[in-house]
């Protein structure tokens, strides 16, 4: 769900200029491509830096689904009732599914699965930092549908134009499901702060100030600090800035908060009529840094979660590899019967 390796690619990726006079004429076609708006495909010229940004931003995209999966899967035997338990147990298998949507579109560029969650577990690919935080009441679990997901969308609509045509129709898809779990999460909160006891609106609002600051840091560094953004906007893979997304989300958001009945944490957040938008305070990006460094609250648990579900699931890879192997024997050896 989550592209914040945008602005955190190497510098390498930025080399895109053709070593020979046929790459050149390639190079044509492909700028010609992005200008028109049409679709990259697998199977087209590309520019290498076109390509490993996008093996950047996708796999960490699907890492970001998959450990997406363990803050809120920790509350799937606690939710209060049956009702909760049945929506959250669809959310978190949704989120796995869009993480193997995603790791398909990053291997039509030439990588394996494999290799991608080993650069994940080996610590050289990044996940999205808003998972490094941890849900210690149920109201977490709304909020991260109502705030998580909400600026999920913000971010990943655009996507659904990206220039690189599986990874666009990925996300087709991926924003109809995750505009559910957007929904439920605000209609649990609504619930709460509607019906619930004092002890329980004081506990949606105590989720709201933890969440709100980390939420706002999803879209990524200040476009000033974003250096690698203009290219990956030339090329079409991003279309809307960082800040640009980020005010958006504040737009939208605060109005819903009023309807819960909820303060935003921010004593700057106010209504600008000369800008035609929310005014709002400072981002603490230095914690934002830190956590994407590896010291937010729970960034050793999620990589200690995924790297033992690699290794105890080692032995499915291995049941799965001999039984193609041995459909693959069987269909040489008796062609008729395959």
């Amino acid at each position: 769900m989550y592209t914040q390796a945008m602005d955190l690619i190497a510098k390498e990726a930025g080399n895109t200029t053709p070593a020979t006079a046929e790459p050149e004429a390639y190079q044509r076609e492909f700028d010609a491509k992005i200008d028109r708006g049409d679709f990259i495909e697998p199977k087209d010229w590309m520019p290498e830096g076109y390509r490993k940004t996008l093996i950047r931003q996708i796999s960490q995209h699907a890492h970001s689904e998959v450990v997406g999966m363990l803050p809120e899967g920790n509350w799937i035997t606690r939710a209060p009732t049956l009702k909760r338990k049945a929506i959250l147990l669809a959310k978190v298998q949704d989120e796995g599914g869009h993480g193997l949507y995603l790791y398909a579109a990053a291997e039509t560029l030439g990588v394996s699965r494999t290799e991608l969650i080993e650069a994940l577990l080996s610590g050289k690919a990044k996940y999205s930092s808003i998972f490094n935080y941890p849900t210690l009441t149920w109201a977490d679990v709304g909020v991260i549908g109502w705030l998580v997901d909400g600026a999920a969308i913000m971010n990943q609509i655009p996507l659904c134009k990206c220039s690189y045509g599986p990874y666009a129709r990925a996300m087709v898809r991926i924003c109809k499901e995750e505009s559910f779990h957007q929904r439920q999460g605000y209609e649990s909160l609504l619930v709460m702060m509607r019906e619930g006891t004092p002890e329980q609106k004081a506990m949606v609002q105590d989720a709201v100030n933890r969440w709100w600051w980390p939420a706002l840091m999803m879209f990524g560094p200040p476009d000033s600090e974003s250096v690698h953004s203009p290219q990956s906007m030339r090329w079409g893979i991003k279309r809307v800035s960082n800040d640009e997304l980020r005010q958006k989300f504040v737009d939208a958001t605060v109005p819903q908060a009023e309807v819960l009945g909820v303060t935003l944490p921010d004593p700057h957040l106010k209504w600008n009529p000369e800008r035609g938008h929310y005014d709002f305070g400072p981002i603490n990006w230095k914690a934002f840094w830190d956590v994407i460094n590896g010291h937010g609250p729970c960034n050793r648990d999620r990589m200690a979660a995924r790297r033992r579900a690699w290794e105890e699931g080692a032995w499915v890879r291995e049941a799965a590899e001999a039984y193609a192997e041995k459909a693959k024997r069987r269909a040489t050896t008796h062609p008729t019967a395959a």
